[in-house]
């Protein structure tokens, strides 16, 4: 059934499959993208299982306690009452500009789009020869909705404020079925729940996903279409296990002609066929000269000294050293430098970094104090804080990072404090611990596109780190990121990264080429030139985001006291900070 587009005039339409996400993650990523006005975006996901209460929801429609049944509980901000998701279950959420839904007098645009959501879904079973429709009564998609018994296969519910749309479908492809005698689904208890693979249909994920993406590109993509997937496509396996770090390639360890020279330099027949599934299928040799461009200045000056002596006084580390920045002397010899607490040992093995991922040790009480000394010190008019990952500890380290703010402040008030934080696991109360501690910059990395996710951060993921910084963001403060260039990735790719961050209102980008630390890190795929780095922040810029710095050598702190002075409009001083 061919659909015309709701508005003649529109932003481009940016499609994303980004595999399973915890409802709370997505909820937080949604709740971002609805706040910044002229970006239209479709999340398609699936969500671990979970059971979720709209604002009308009766919890007597509970029937089994949660945790019995494997689920998570989270209260929602849509109209309705409690529904189900889980893997086999297609998630779509379409956060777009709606026309007839922005003020008063304006409620006719609200049924217009629930209908039109509901349209997608009853062209899109419609294609695996299913006929599905309405019924008056209730919301959602119905299977023979005029026949004997109506069953529902999926369930719409939507939310429009201020002109803008949020939540969306839940299109049932094969999930748990047993799941839905939990609850009495959306508050029906009259009505049976169905799927595609009940009604008969045997369909891959990645087909459903398909075949929505394109209708909903002809419904709502009138101003231009993009999609990235987090996955990867060599197969007519189902989608959703890539990005939980199953499925294949895990085990086939698949490494291409073009990445043998990798494996045979050292790199881990795992993480080439990681880069083998997303797509990458070539490599640069380690011992291969680099362009002139990517020859960092080796200037140690006394500046540099009296900072490393500092350093060592303190027993402090710094991400300097321990990732191999190829800017340190220059970095160090303008007096500034990246303090990384919570030990030097990293609970994740990212296929790009350095840094030891041996078992951590326990937190030293001690260290922020030191931090702030040494601030104190150098006489830091910009300090960074980076700490490793630590899965391990219950808030992630956030703690840490607040009384390492508060340290700083209380030694040198004066002092801008910049946090390089992980994900947390996107907690929000351990997020909340560092929100609350008020960073002047509050810096998460996205690190690389959606497609090599899995290959470059298998313990990461795209769409919690996005709401990581829509959840900063929210809460007023200054947010940036940072991504690392010469994987693998193409052009295109860079740009949705950057849309997808503009989107989620992010401040400011920092964009880098990879240089590979050993042997048996993931290789260089492409040299980024300096001119297409600047043209890359000039698009990403023009995006709406306030400061891209893009260069060869660039990295998540270069220039960052620079950077920070940029967005807020203020001029930075010449020379040494202080």
């Amino acid at each position: 059934m061919a659909v015309a587009p709701m508005l003649a005039e529109r932003p481009p339409l940016h499609v994303r499959w980004l595999g399973r996400v915890r409802y709370r993650d997505a909820l937080a990523l949604q709740q971002g993208l609805h706040r910044t006005p002229g970006h239209d975006h479709l999340l398609l996901l699936e969500h671990p299982k979970v059971f979720t209460l709209g604002i009308r929801a009766d919890m007597e429609h509970i029937l089994v306690p949660p945790a019995e049944v494997g689920a998570e509980l989270e209260r929602a901000d849509r109209g309705g009452d409690v529904t189900y998701h889980g893997p086999g279950q297609l998630v779509g959420y379409p956060i777009l500009t709606v026309p007839g839904a922005g003020g008063p007098g304006s409620k006719p645009g609200t049924p217009a789009f629930v209908a039109s959501v509901e349209q997608l879904v009853i062209d899109a079973v419609a294609t695996l020869g299913v006929t599905a429709g309405r019924l008056a009564e209730f919301p959602g998609v119905w299977v023979e909705p005029d026949g004997f018994e109506p069953r529902k296969i999926a369930a719409v519910g939507v939310r429009l404020t201020r002109g803008r749309s949020m939540h969306g479908f839940a299109l049932n492809v094969d999930p748990d079925m047993e799941m839905f005698r939990a609850i009495v689904p959306c508050g029906i208890a009259d009505r049976p729940v169905t799927s595609l693979a009940a009604e008969g249909v045997t369909v891959t994920m990645a087909e459903v996903v398909d075949i929505v993406a394109r209708l909903a590109a002809e419904r709502w993509g009138s101003g231009g279409v993009d999609r990235a997937d987090v996955v990867w496509r060599t197969s007519a396996a189902d989608l959703s296990p890539f990005s939980r770090g199953e499925g294949p390639g895990e085990n086939a360890q698949r490494v291409p002609d073009g990445l043998q020279g990798a494996a045979a330099e050292g790199t881990s027949a795992r993480l080439l066929s990681r880069l083998a599934d997303a797509g990458v299928d070539q490599s640069v040799s380690i011992s291969a000269r680099k362009p002139d461009w990517m020859r960092a200045r080796f200037k140690i000056t006394d500046d540099y000294r009296r900072l490393k002596r500092t350093l060592r006084d303190l027993d402090l580390v710094t991400v300097c050293e321990e990732a191999g920045c190829p800017n340190i002397f220059e970095c160090w010899s303008d007096g500034t430098a990246t303090f990384m607490i919570n030990g030097e040992r990293c609970t994740r093995a990212c296929g790009f970094c350095l840094v030891d991922t041996r078992h951590p040790q326990a937190l030293d009480p001690g260290e922020p104090e030191r931090v702030a000394e040494a601030v104190l010190r150098m006489d830091l008019a910009h300090a960074v804080v980076t700490a490793v990952a630590r899965d391990d500890l219950g808030d992630g380290g956030a703690a840490a990072f607040a009384a390492t703010i508060r340290a700083v402040r209380a030694r040198r008030p004066g002092t801008a404090v910049e946090v390089l934080i992980p994900d947390c696991k996107g907690d929000p109360d351990a997020l909340g611990v560092i929100f609350d501690a008020r960073p002047d910059v509050l810096n998460h990395n996205m690190e690389t596109v959606a497609r090599l996710q899995r290959a470059v951060r298998p313990s990461a993921s795209y769409a919690r780190s996005l709401a990581v910084l829509a959840r900063a963001k929210e809460v007023g403060l200054v947010t940036k990121s940072s991504l690392i260039v010469g994987l693998g990735e193409t052009d295109d790719e860079v740009v949705e990264v950057l849309a997808d961050l503009a989107a989620v209102g992010c401040d400011i980008v920092t964009v880098g080429q990879y240089l590979r630390p050993t042997t048996h890190h993931l290789p260089v795929v492409r040299w980024w030139t300096p001119d297409e780095l600047s043209r890359v922040a000039a698009i990403g810029e023009a995006m709406g985001i306030g400061h891209v710095e893009a260069s060869p050598l660039t990295r998540s702190s270069y220039h960052a006291r620079q950077s920070a002075s940029a967005v807020r409009d203020t001029p930075v001083a010449v020379g040494r900070p202080g």
